[in-house]
Parts: C-alpha cells; sequence; structure tokens
C-alpha cells in the first residue's frame, strides 16, 4: 500500500482525528460511573483500563471494557477502509490508540493500549492477532506475569506483519509497539526488580 500525500491528507487526517475521537472513549471510567461503582482513577493504578476495573471486583465489568477498549480500534480501522481507503485505515488505527492512550477528555491520562493495540491488529490481519494471543498465553502460563506477556506479545507482532506480508502496517506497529513499552515503563521497573504482581496474586 503506498501513501499518496499529499492528495490523500485530508483523507487520512479525517480518518486520524475520527479514530482519536473513538479511541479516546474511556470506557472503563463511564462503565464504572453508570454501575455506581468509584473512580477507578483514584485505585489501584489508576488507569482507565480493565486490569483497574478488575482491581474493583467486578470481573464481569472488566471484561467489557476489555472488550469495548478492543472493539473502538477495530471499529475505527474497519470505518476508515470502508469510506476512505486503505491509507486512511492506518491513520485512524493510530489515530484510535493515542486516543486511548491520551484522551483529551481525562488530560491525556488514558490506558495503556494493549487492548486497543489488540483491536488495531484485528482489523488489519486477524490471524496475527490470533498469533498474539498464542505468544500472550504461552509467556503467561511460563512466567505468570501478565505485563510481561503482553509487552513481548507486542513487541513481536510487527516481525510477524512484516514476515505475513504486511510491511505497511507492520511500520505503524513499530510505533504502537514502542508507545506499549513506554507506558509500560513502571511495570518494566518492576519486573527489573522482582516487584511486578503476578497472575493469580
Amino acid at each position: 500500500m503506498v501513501l499518496d500525500w499529499p492528495a490523500s491528507f485530508p483523507h487520512d487526517a479525517l480518518a486520524f482525528v475520527v479514530g482519536y475521537a473513538l479511541g479516546s472513549v474511556p470506557f472503563g471510567l463511564l462503565l464504572m460511573r453508570l454501575t455506581g461503582g468509584p473512580d477507578i482513577r483514584a485505585i489501584g493504578s489508576g488507569n482507565i483500563g480493565a486490569t483497574n476495573v478488575l482491581r474493583t471486583g467486578r470481573k464481569g465489568l472488566a471484561g467489557t471494557t476489555l472488550l469495548l477498549d478492543l472493539l473502538k480500534g477495530t471499529v475505527a480501522v474497519l470505518l476508515a477502509r470502508y469510506f476512505l481507503g486503505g491509507g486512511a485505515a492506518l491513520a485512524a488505527g493510530l489515530g484510535a490508540f493515542l486516543g486511548h492512550l491520551f484522551p483529551v477528555w481525562l488530560r491525556f491520562r488514558g490506558g495503556k493500549g494493549v487492548a486497543t493495540f489488540i483491536g488495531i491488529l484485528l482489523a488489519f490481519a486477524w490471524p496475527l492477532a490470533a498469533a498474539y494471543a498464542v505468544i500472550w498465553l504461552i509467556v503467561a502460563a511460563l512466567t505468570r506475569y501478565s505485563s510481561l506477556a503482553g509487552l513481548i506479545a507486542c513487541t513481536a507482532t510487527p516481525a510477524l506483519l512484516w514476515a505475513y506480508g504486511r510491511t505497511d502496517v507492520a511500520l505503524l506497529f513499530v510505533v504502537l509497539a514502542a508507545l506499549v513499552v513506554f507506558t509500560h515503563r513502571a511495570n518494566i521497573a518492576r519486573l527489573a526488580t522482582g516487584r511486578e504482581h503476578r497472575i493469580g496474586t
């Protein structure tokens, strides 16, 4: 896929803005408010994602948050591709991801991006979303670290896309994976010092 700039710029810019708007919807925060729960920004890690929702003990709500955070990435890419073309789909994916990480409504303090990462990957190459899940499960089973499993699966994704023949999308996911590493810097520090929580503890 070749981006035809500047001719494609209006479409790509529109796709980015729409993607950002979709990605910035803080489903975890909204669902907790709608069900009378606490402000998840004031508990646990202060994150708005599914993991922090799970810390409230509401497994169903955490699962719903995970699904919605995933789908907003998928929907952003599919809408852009359908209405504006493949290049715009890349812009929409980037916009959705940045919207989730840095939502303007929450002073640019959002989630860590893993669910939305998977949703974007699902829209571009669903078999590799399945491969992501396999990698995550293997690493999680061996180490019992959810954060490490997510980091390894995310950083492996660009290489998988390249091998799959989606070099254009691979370049996007290099950026997304780097951002995931950035948002998990506290987890990485805890992993390095043995203070990261394991699954089930």
